[in-house]
């Protein structure tokens, strides 16, 4: 962490103190206030964090306002377009881009790593029918902890390193296991002669009866899918992550508890309300009518998957995934999937008016990603779990970059109590 000795002073009731001012490589200053409350008995307010560094980093950067995403310094499109997932993956774990010999050597231990031990069936048949798919992701996920008893140990470097690998190898069996039960066909087995997005596919859509091949359009896609979505700085879930680590959780837990931060609608439900919007508009015909409706600041209905909370200008990541998305259409076609079809005609309609461009609100990762996860079969139930099969790496490597933090303790967020003020209990007789 950078630190050019300058200072800001805050003054409370005449008494000043200063406060030291850090300097990170990409991004705004940050005010150091760790020691504010020992010195002046004050705490900062801050609701949902949204104005505080909750930690250093050095994995991902973020500048909405440019449209920026970078991994270690890569642009996200140089990524999607030139690399693929493993290779951001291990970018992402260890810093740097991969050599030929390390890359091979990272692929083939994380593809010899994506069966689950067979006793984990049960885990899965013991959930209703028609559970959720990320319910069961949430259970099985943690669940993992009574079976890998050899990579708990936290303050063990080799056991966190077979703990990642795992974590980043089964979840994709994990979430396909979780759609074949919600559909009640019988689990497919990890293949190692297939790619990883060829592997999640297979294990999704192949059926004992015939043979299945995953079309290389579609596995492109899907591993595109995986890269776009692998970290995305602190948010939400990777908070989640960091903040359960720091108790001592095991790497297990830690991921279940992301995983259960990413099933909100606010968070990982965004290319899923894509969708359901779509089939609420139902026909090209009324998307005049919903154009107009999302432009009247009284009406409720909002035009998912155009703009973005973080970027202020365009999703850096949304132009490799409309490419894609345009592969995708082009070899499934759009005709037999009216919604499809509201998709493609809804963003030309978009795009050409004024009122979305002036406010920069163009289609954004998660309008592509739908269309596309469409496009393939997945219900809307699988968006999520297929999310938190790509942000696995993400939080496996925020997991892993604190604890080597020295700085690292135990998280504990303060409030502003506005409650009831000591007062005597009263008998129940007397109330």
């Amino acid at each position: 962490m950078a630190d050019d000795k300058r200072t800001a002073t805050l003054t409370i009731d005449g008494q000043q103190y200063e406060l030291p001012i850090h300097s990170p490589t990409a991004g705004p200053d940050v005010i150091d206030i760790r020691g504010l409350y020992g010195r002046a008995d004050v705490f900062t307010y801050d609701p949902s964090y949204t104005s505080t560094a909750a930690c250093d980093s050095t994995i991902t950067f973020i500048d909405g306002d440019k449209g920026e995403l970078l991994h270690r310094g890569y642009p996200i499109d140089q990524l999607a377009s030139k690399s693929h997932y493993l290779e951001v993956c291990y970018l992402l774990l260890y810093g740097e881009l991969p050599t030929a010999a390390q890359l091979d050597d990272f692929e083939h231990r994380v593809t010899h790593h994506t069966m689950l031990h067979e006793q984990m069936q049960y885990f899965f048949r013991g959930f209703r029918r028609d559970a959720h798919p990320m319910a069961i992701m949430v259970g099985v996920v943690g669940a993992m902890a009574a079976f890998y008893h050899d990579s708990t140990d936290i303050h063990d470097s080799w056991q966190r390193e077979v703990a990642s690998i795992r974590l980043i190898a089964k979840m994709p069996t994990i979430a396909a296991w979780a759609y074949k039960y919600s559909v009640g066909q019988p689990f497919v087995y990890p293949r190692n002669d297939l790619t990883y997005a060829e592997n999640f596919l297979h294990m999704c859509f192949a059926v004992p009866a015939e043979e299945y091949k995953v079309n290389p359009i579609l596995a492109r896609a899907m591993d595109r899918i995986f890269t776009l979505h692998a970290d995305h700085e602190q948010n939400a879930s990777t908070s989640t992550v960091r903040l359960a680590s720091s108790s001592g959780a095991n790497p297990f837990a830690c991921i279940a508890a992301g995983i259960a931060c990413l099933w909100g609608p606010a968070h990982g439900g965004a290319n899923q309300a894509c969708l359901e919007m779509l089939r609420e508009i139902g026909t090209p015909d009324r998307i005049p009518e919903f154009l107009a409706r999302a432009k009247d600041k009284d009406d409720p209905f909002r035009l998912m998957g155009f703009g973005h909370r973080v970027y202020k200008n365009f999703d850096p990541r949304a132009k490799v995934m409309k490419e894609s998305a345009d592969e995708v259409l082009d070899l499934l076609g759009v005709e037999d999937k009216p919604v499809l079809k509201v998709a493609k005609e809804l963003e030309a309609a978009a795009l050409a008016d004024d009122y979305f461009v002036d406010r920069k609100l163009f289609p954004n990762v998660d309008f592509y990603s739908g269309i596309i996860l469409e496009a393939m079969g997945f219900p809307t139930s699988m968006f999520t779990p297929l999310f938190a099969v790509s942000r696995t790496v993400g939080w496996v490597s925020q997991w892993k970059e604190q604890l080597a933090d020295p700085q690292l303790r135990i998280g504990r967020p303060r409030q502003l109590y506005l409650g009831e003020t000591s007062r005597d209990y009263v008998d129940i007789e007397n109330r």
